[in-house]
């Protein structure tokens, strides 16, 4: 996680402790816990948002079928050079 080990965040921890205080520590990690997960809800609704839009553009689906279509086909070569 960053690069950080557990020394690491030990020192972090206990400079916050300094710094909040043991009464505040609790509410603040919460709070950080509460953003972070409304932030990734925030980031999941703006990606299916995006592949709607995605969706509704004219052709997207047609391409999306033949790029299918082309992989598959790929593939197949690939197998029968393996079994050659």
């Amino acid at each position: 996680m960053f690069g950080l080990g557990t020394p690491e965040l030990i020192v972090i921890l206990g400079i916050a402790f300094l710094v909040f205080g043991g009464k505040k520590l609790p509410e603040i990690g919460s709070g950080l816990g509460k953003a972070l997960t409304s932030f990734k809800k925030g980031i999941d609704g703006v990606e299916e948002e995006g592949k709607e839009i995605i969706n509704d553009i004219p052709g997207i689906k047609e391409a999306a079928e033949v790029k299918e279509k082309i992989d598959q086909v790929k593939n197949l070569g690939k197998v029968s050079n393996i079994l050659k």
